[in-house]
């Protein structure tokens, strides 16, 4: 039986009271019978809250990654009317949920630990099944009139925990009060998401032995771990679980798939590994991987990378080689030893790297921007400005970014262009005045009806606004 805990003493703790919640007191009350709207709305602000709490990764390859297998397995499915979303926590705990609305979320932690792709692609084929049958939704029908904002911090209570690494994100789903809310998957519901992930596991081409493979790895974590798997917490009844997709491979899906159809999960994992706070975990986690195999690109890739983060750039710099021995092309291992070149101020090693990771990757934005940094160090100002133009047009958070862009229009004699990045790399860094006298001096240097005056008069209404 699988639930939502509220009130839960585990090998790890009592999970905390934040996650008592008001009733009654929110607009867009859920009503007894819990409809698709309601379900997509509750879906948003779940999604919403834990994109503001900054716990969802936000990387091309990752997000590209786990969105291509998600719909590989949805599309084997009869999907409930849901625009599906598919996304990574940057927790090292050990889980996997869905939320009402199409909304799939697999920890870190869960993705590093599973031996092949056919094992994360179970997992995902469980979750799609709950969405698909509307489980929660049939339970939330059964419950007290709750708000959307309320439903989803129980939600948050249930899924994220109480501690560790999602503490804040908990923490932002808290309401002022209350009362508590108790939700509960039957058993029935467990076993139709097993069944249901099964069909769509093997559709997708996949060996539905992989979904049996991933229950038994957990119950080897969880013996070898002091503390219980998060996916225990969320998905209790194992043994039973166990005990039913065994029989559904001895009976209906005795054919052999495929272990892997995406492919990179290593590769994804070793990125994966670099967001760990704890880099003595990380270095333990490749180590024991080059022990199994010493010629592992991945493992060699991220030996070097957790080396040059602990200020080891020597060894950091023999396992880059070693990498790259192994697989001259690749583009990942180029650029990010080219980066720690011109961090060393090896400017020369520095450009010849990263020109060639440009040339297997035109638009990746690291190389644009260091490989740019790298002719700055050379007085190539030239140079660098038409590859931070590349960048210029992009949407882009880091705001370092947009200073190194500025500097180089400066250098360049194009100061109206220096000015207007200046503008929006002080509007990043939320500095208004300095941003609103670079914008104003923008537009001492650029034609009144020149589209840069027309934008640059927007961001200034924007600021005062």
């Amino acid at each position: 039986m699988n639930q939502f805990p509220i009130f839960k003493r585990s090998r790890t703790g009592i999970i905390p009271a934040v996650i008592v919640f008001i009733i009654f007191q929110t607009a867009g009350l859920a009503h007894a019978s819990f409809t698709i709207e309601d379900e997509k709305k509750l879906g948003k602000e779940f999604y919403e809250r834990l994109d503001k709490s900054g716990v969802l990764i936000h990387d091309e390859k990752i997000d590209a990654y786990i969105n291509q297998l998600g719909n590989k397995v949805l599309a084997q499915s009869e999907k409930a009317p849901f625009e599906f979303h598919f996304s990574v926590i940057k927790s090292s705990a050990i889980n996997a949920f869905a939320t009402p609305g199409g909304y799939v979320y697999v920890n870190r932690g869960l993705i590093t630990l599973v031996e092949t792709e056919s094992e994360l692609a179970s997992v995902l084929a469980h979750e799609i099944a709950h969405i698909n049958k509307r489980h929660v939704a049939s339970i939330i029908e059964k419950s007290q009139k709750v708000g959307i904002a309320t439903l989803a911090a129980v939600l948050a209570g249930a899924f994220l925990g109480g501690g560790g690494d999602l503490t804040a994100a908990v923490a932002s789903f808290s309401l002022a009060t209350a009362t508590t809310l108790s939700l509960k998957y039957s058993r029935e519901h467990e076993e139709e998401a097993d069944r249901l992930g099964m069909s769509y596991l093997v559709g997708a081409g996949y060996d539905g032995k992989a979904m049996l493979d991933f229950m038994k790895l957990m119950r080897r974590y969880e013996f070898y771990s002091s503390n219980i798997p998060s996916y225990f917490l969320t998905h209790p009844g194992t043994d039973e679980r166990i005990g039913y997709i065994d029989a559904l491979l001895q009976t209906t899906y005795t054919q052999k798939g495929r272990d892997t159809l995406v492919g990179n999960l290593k590769r994804i994992q070793t990125v994966l590994m670099f967001g760990e706070k704890n880099l003595d975990s990380s270095l333990h986690y490749f180590q024991n991987d080059l022990q199994k195999n010493p010629n592992d690109v991945d493992s060699l890739y991220g030996m070097a990378v957790t080396q040059e983060k602990l200020g080891r750039t020597d060894e950091s710099l023999i396992e880059f080689r070693k990498a790259l021995s192994l697989s001259p092309d690749d583009q990942d291992i180029t650029r990010d030893l080219g980066i720690l070149y011109f961090k060393l101020g090896r400017s020369a090693d520095a450009i010849a790297f990263l020109s060639k990771a440009l040339s297997l990757k035109e638009d990746d934005l690291d190389t644009l921007l260091y490989l740019g940094r790298s002719y700055e160090l050379q007085g190539d100002y030239t140079a660098a400005l038409n590859l931070y133009k590349r960048i210029g047009k992009k949407d882009i958070n880091d705001a370092d970014i947009y200073y190194s862009i500025a500097m180089a229009y400066g250098k360049t004699n194009n100061p109206g262009d220096s000015h207007y990045y200046f503008g929006i790399y002080f509007k990043k860094k939320k500095k208004m005045d300095s941003a609103l006298f670079h914008f104003r001096e923008a537009l001492k240097y650029l034609p009144a009806q020149d589209d840069r005056s027309r934008e640059i008069e927007k961001e200034i209404k924007s600021i005062k606004r």
